[in-house]
């Protein structure tokens, strides 16, 4: 089952699969109001859910904006390499597993809302699909990392860096600059190396609930 933390408030937002508690925080999302379950039937509006505080919810009509976090792993070019015959014995579902990525993604992009942000790596959707309205670094907002990550916008307006800071950078013997971010994660199993590495930083989930927020009340 493909899970999703669901807002369930206005400005009525639906944030798909992989959401960080950033986000929760930044938008003042209280934990007993979140749904797990399939998001899909529910990112097209004008349904019922119930939230893990037990109430019951209904959503008349679209929701108001779309926030998306689709899995990266096959999609992301930083893992191309697995895609490689020598390494078809140990995956070999590789193939599949990205083109069934590719349809959870485009469910976002297909789905009836006015305000949507698809967020991924630099990835095959540039191909598969279109390029990103945008690029983002953390660094932009706040948060002294540097992690270049592309944004999908539909009718919502590029973000603007809110307060640029140096980035963290490692410089290792072999002579190759690495993010801070990255190299610290690389000691951690292989799960929560994962979980740690597709987080969103708090400067750009801030910047999506300022400006987003902003923009959408404007329109209304």
């Amino acid at each position: 089952m493909k899970k999703a933390s669901v807002y369930a408030r206005r400005l009525e937002s639906v944030v798909g699969r992989r959401i960080v508690a950033t986000l929760n925080r930044v938008l003042a999302i209280h934990p007993e109001w979140h749904i797990m379950q399939d998001v899909l039937p529910l990112i097209n509006g004008d349904c019922s859910f119930t939230t893990m505080d037990g109430v019951e919810h209904h959503i008349d009509g679209q929701w108001d904006l779309l926030i998306a976090h689709p899995p990266c792993t096959y999609l992301t070019l930083a893992g191309n390499k697995w895609f490689k015959p020598e390494f078809e014995d140990r995956f070999p579902n590789r193939f599949e597993q990205r083109e069934e990525a590719i349809k959870f993604f485009m469910a976002f992009a297909k789905c009836r809302c006015t305000h949507i942000a698809i967020e991924n790596p630099v990835g095959v959707m540039s191909s598969r699909w279109r390029k990103p309205n945008q690029y983002i670094e953390p660094y932009w907002f706040g948060d002294a990392e540097k992690k270049k990550t592309g944004l999908w916008l539909i009718n919502l307006p590029n973000l603007k860096p809110s307060n640029i800071v140096e980035p963290a950078i490692i410089h290792c013997k072999s002579g190759a600059n690495e993010p801070r971010w990255h190299m610290e994660s690389m000691a951690l199993p292989p799960k929560e190396r994962s979980r740690v590495r597709s987080q969103t930083f708090i400067g750009i989930a801030q910047a999506m609930a300022d400006q987003y927020g902003k923009f959408i009340e404007e329109q209304a």
